[in-house]
């Protein structure tokens, strides 16, 4: 059992810059591939990024390359998203999400996921 508690959203001008991060609960961290997604207004949720097991893999939808960094620390049981040169199209609410026992695939696919936390606001003006 995993529980995830992502905290760093907020209110923030176009160009601007956010950190979200996603605390996990459990010893096998280190076990789970994660994932960053996101859900606007009248849209389905969509994949932002994930990374793998040991973070040395990392995948981005292509709206947010060059632009997000997905990172994590097993010792500390987080994982991070670093959002930079933020548009007001990223405006939603974000949500981390594990997968267990991946390997080293990465999965764009929200029914990959097994574990969900309940999401942090992100809202950017233009």
């Amino acid at each position: 059992q995993v529980q995830l508690v992502e905290s760093g959203g907020g209110l923030v001008q176009a160009g601007g810059s956010l950190r979200l991060s996603c605390a996990a609960s459990g010893r096998t961290f280190s076990s789970y591939a994660m994932g960053w997604f996101r859900q606007a207004p009248g849209k389905e949720r969509e994949f932002v990024a994930a990374i793998n097991w040991s973070g040395v893999l990392t995948y981005y939808t292509d709206s947010v390359k060059g632009r997000f960094t997905i990172s994590r620390d097993n010792a500390k049981i987080t994982v991070f998203l670093q959002m930079n040169s933020l548009k007001p199209e990223d405006t939603a609410v974000y949500y981390c999400a594990a997968a267990y026992g991946s390997g080293n695939a990465l999965w764009p696919e929200a029914r990959k996921y097994d574990y969900w936390g309940q999401g942090t606001q992100v809202t950017v003006s233009s």
